[in-house]
């Protein structure tokens, strides 16, 4: 078993390979010699959440009164937020999802809107048809 060890230092040595104390301290210095970091500071740095694509609300939004076509632009810039959030561009997958999200809402409105004048217009044609 010894030798087995003096044999794997024996390989490194003649590939001209660091050994694992040199790699640590060559690491350690290029994390203390960050650009805007502080000699001796600690950084954690916190993933950023990725966007919402808004991708279940443009297709509900797409299958049921798709006013103006809404529905379906939503579900592209969907499915571009998507596209982008798996790249890794946060930054324009979140304005994609923004601009789903208008659409989103803004058929929505429409779709209760609709709803909301046709229920108008048959109590008006109700109530004229059939007087008290």
């Amino acid at each position: 078993m010894a030798s087995a060890v003096q044999f794997s230092y024996s390989l490194q040595d003649q590939a001209g390979l660091p050994n694992y104390e040199q790699l640590k301290e060559q690491h350690d210095m290029e994390t203390l010699e960050a650009p805007g970091v502080p000699a001796g500071a600690t950084v954690i740095r916190i993933p950023q959440e990725p966007p919402r694509d808004h991708i279940l609300w443009s297709l509900c939004t797409t299958l049921y009164l798709n006013i103006f076509c809404l529905g379906f632009l939503a579900l592209f810039f969907s499915v571009k937020a998507r596209d982008r959030k798996v790249i890794g561009d946060y930054n324009t997958a979140a304005s994609y999802g923004s601009t789903a999200r208008c659409l989103n809402l803004v058929a929505l409105l429409l779709n209760i809107l609709a709803v909301v004048l046709v229920i108008v217009i048959v109590v008006v044609v109700v109530s004229n048809n059939y007087p008290h």
